[in-house]
């Protein structure tokens, strides 16, 4: 049974015995309420509920989007040009970077907005203090954010939105 409309901006998804105690799903609808999590989902036995705080029609998290951007741009590209790009990924390029370099804490998919739509957590240029959310990286349907660690000028954004990182990858340079 899929219900729609329980509030604003949130979908329910029941799975199982369409006789479940709503008293539970509403506890369930004030903890994702309470918290940051922008989905929940629980399972007892056969039956689970999950709770998104996602409109029905946005899918978050997908690897294949970003894939396909990629891979015609990259095919496209002249073997050329692509030991210049390269170049520019490897270890000692990294060290050219002036300024503290923020780097992902985890693998997952880097989001520079906390919506589609959004405007971006920090811009070039943007003066950030410590404790500022940098982004976000989704991991296993979790959002977790990234926090300056360091207060400074935003001097560049190493990461486009929706796309993969790995753990300790630089992220954003501050100066």
């Amino acid at each position: 049974m899929r219900t729609s409309g329980v509030e604003p901006g949130h979908s329910l998804n029941i799975q199982g015995n369409p006789f479940v105690d709503i008293r539970k799903i509403k506890k369930l609808i004030d903890l994702l309420e309470e918290s940051n999590l922008a989905e929940l989902e629980i399972k007892e036995g056969e039956e689970s509920v999950r709770l998104s705080r996602i409109p029905s029609g946005i899918q978050v998290g997908q690897f294949s989007q970003p894939a396909p951007m990629v891979a015609p741009a990259a095919m496209a590209m002249p073997v050329a040009d692509a030991a210049p790009a390269a170049a520019a990924e490897s270890p000692s390029a990294a060290k050219e970077i002036d300024g503290h370099v923020v780097r992902s804490p985890m693998v997952g998919t880097f989001y520079a907005a906390p919506a589609p739509g959004s405007p971006p957590f920090v811009k070039l240029g943007q003066t950030v203090k410590v404790g500022d959310t940098l982004g976000t990286i989704e991991a296993m349907k979790m959002f977790n954010p990234i926090e300056a660690d360091k207060a400074g000028t935003i001097k560049q954004i190493l990461v486009e939105n929706g796309q993969p990182v790995e753990f300790d990858e630089p992220l954003v340079v501050i100066g």
